[in-house]
């Protein structure tokens, strides 16, 4: 069956066909800063393990290839859960720039501790996003968003968690203590 091109005109216009009843509304616009803000982690983990140094340089860089790998595979089930509740979601860039809230950073040079630190911080905000997402969740009946949410909220602590046990040794060692971004000392 070939359309032609008034039926392709009203096919791009119409809204998403979705197996779901739910609205998109205010769970795929808190998904989609989600995304932008996974996206945002994930290109400055892949920053972090593109420029890190040190003598810890092979573990690290491979903890964070790992995170890296973990944080893309999540981008594309965040986007397509977006899609599957009837919402449209990020287009470009400057789409991502615009919702991310995950700060860059863009800095020459940055020592491995504060890369780890920086990213377990991150990490750290992103499940407490992801906590109030799937409050959003619960409150609007979307149990399959949530149940999602649970999953990569266990993976970002993990994350979290392995941040800290690469920086436990190096800190303890020097007797300092560790303050993530956004926390007191």
């Amino acid at each position: 069956m070939q359309m032609n091109t008034q039926g392709a005109k009203a096919a791009r216009k119409a809204p998403p066909t979705t197996t779901t009843d739910l609205k998109p509304g205010a769970v795929a616009d808190a998904l989609n800063t989600l995304l932008a803000d996974m996206l945002g982690l994930y290109l400055k983990t892949k920053n972090f393990h593109w420029h890190i140094s040190g003598p810890h340089f092979r573990d690290y860089h491979l903890l964070l290839d790992e995170q890296g790998d973990e944080l893309f595979a999540t981008t594309d089930a965040i986007a397509e859960r977006v899609r599957k509740i009837g919402g449209t979601t990020l287009r470009s860039i400057g789409h991502i720039s615009r919702l991310q809230r995950i700060r860059d950073n863009d800095a020459e040079d940055v020592a491995a501790i504060a890369m780890l630190a920086e990213l377990g911080g991150d990490n750290k905000q992103l499940v407490a996003w992801m906590r109030e997402t799937h409050d959003l969740c619960d409150e609007y009946g979307d149990v399959a968003s949530a149940s999602l949410l649970e999953n990569w909220i266990e993976e970002a602590e993990r994350a979290f968690g392995s941040c800290l046990k690469q920086l436990v040794p190096v800190v303890s060692g020097h007797r300092r203590a560790l303050v993530l971004p956004g926390e007191r000392p």
